[in-house]
Order: C-alpha cells, then sequence, then structure tokens
C-alpha cells in the first residue's frame, strides 16, 4: 500500500466517511464497513478530497486531456481534482453534465470545457455502473475517448454474477478503473493499526464470501 492510500483510509476515518460496524447495503447484504463520500462536506475536506484523486492519477502515469463529473456528485469531484490536479502537476479543464439538457443561453446537456481528446471520468464508487455508462455515451456523443475512470474506493465486491460492478465496467468499455483505495488496502490498513484483530477477522470473513 502506497502511502497516499493509507493517508487517505486515516482521512476518511477521521471525517467519518469510513466506519466500522454492521451496515446493511442496497444489495441486501449486512456489510462489517460503510463508506460514505458525501461526508467530505466542507471546503477543507473536498480540498484534502481533490489531492487524493489527483495524486491516484498522477501515480498511475496516465494520459489526461479532459476530467469529467458525473452529475451530482462527480461536480465537486471533478473540480476538486482539477484544482488539486493544477497544484501537483499541470492545469487541466474540467466539464460535467446537466440531469436536464438546457433550452436556452448556451443550451445543452454539458458546463465546462470542451470534451475532447482523452477524458477521464471522476466518481465516487461504482455499485449498479449506471453513472460510468451514461458518462461514456455522453462522451462518446462529443466525439470523445473515455480513458478511464478514478473512484475514490473499490469494495471489490462481487454483483450479480462472479465478477465486481468495477470488472463489468472494465470489461465492457475496455477502460482501466483506477481506485484510491480498495478493500484490500482497507485490510492491510487494520493488520497494521487494529492490535485486536477483531475488526480483521469479520472483515476477511466478508470478502470471503463476497469478494473477487
Amino acid at each position: 500500500m502506497l502511502d497516499y492510500q493509507q493517508q487517505f483510509i486515516q482521512y476518511a476515518l477521521d471525517c467519518g466517511v469510513l466506519k466500522f460496524g454492521q451496515f446493511q447495503l442496497k444489495s441486501g447484504r449486512n456489510s462489517p464497513y460503510f463508506f460514505n463520500t458525501g461526508l467530505f462536506n466542507t471546503g477543507a475536506s473536498l480540498d484534502k478530497l481533490g489531492q487524493f484523486y489527483a495524486q491516484a492519477l498522477i501515480n498511475a502515469n496516465v494520459e489526461i486531456d479532459v476530467l469529467y463529473g458525473p452529475a451530482y456528485k462527480g461536480i465537486p469531484l471533478a473540480s476538486a481534482t482539477s484544482i488539486a490536479y493544477s497544484r501537483l502537476k499541470a492545469d487541466l479543464p474540467f466539464a460535467f453534465n446537466r440531469k436536464e439538457a438546457k433550452d436556452h443561453g448556451e443550451g445543452g446537456v454539458l458546463v465546462g470545457a470542451p470534451l475532447q481528446g482523452k477524458v477521464w471520468i471522476i466518481d465516487d464508487v461504482i455499485t449498479a455502473g449506471t453513472s460510468v455508462r451514461e458518462s461514456v455515451e455522453i462522451i462518446n456523443a462529443a466525439g470523445a475517448t473515455v480513458a478511464g475512470v478514478v473512484i475514490a474506493l473499490d469494495r471489490q465486491e462481487k454483483g450479480l454474477n462472479q465478477l465486481s460492478a468495477v470488472q463489468e465496467v472494465s470489461a465492457q468499455f475496455d477502460i482501466p478503473v483506477i481506485p484510491i483505495i480498495s478493500l484490500a488496502n482497507i485490510i492491510d490498513f487494520i493488520q497494521n493499526t487494529d492490535q485486536t484483530g477483531e475488526k480483521l477477522a469479520i472483515i476477511k470473513a466478508y470478502r470471503q464470501q463476497y469478494g473477487v
């Protein structure tokens, strides 16, 4: 696990974004942990979150022409990532979509920089993959290329079949999906910090049952 990933897990814990306990997911599964990026809800926390997204992109050493944030959660994420990336490496344009097309002014469904070249989608998590699929359609329609997706967490959890939602998206569109952290990173973090090992045993059992 890289330093920035360990720092991100600790920061998520400090902000209450990552919690341990018993949480029922939309799938009906009882998860021993829960991750809610919506709790990065202050200027300072969003600023720091953008730095972690930018670091994940920089560490992956990928080519980027535009960052794209799907409405609504992706809008502040793409904005924060663009700002952080400009501080750490280079100035990047970003864009996002409207849920409903605007029929006056500049019109259309897109706001921000033109979508062109290699576009990276910035999102929080991938569950059903709906947001990514909609984004791919918008980006392709603009004549640009979807280069990949960056998310905060990969739960590494199988969905309706033996693949996870992240694996399904990656395979369907033949693009990389880069998480800031994965469940494997969380397990490594607990192994290094939890002296009792109680959380570790529960999460490992959950991963054994549902993991990919």
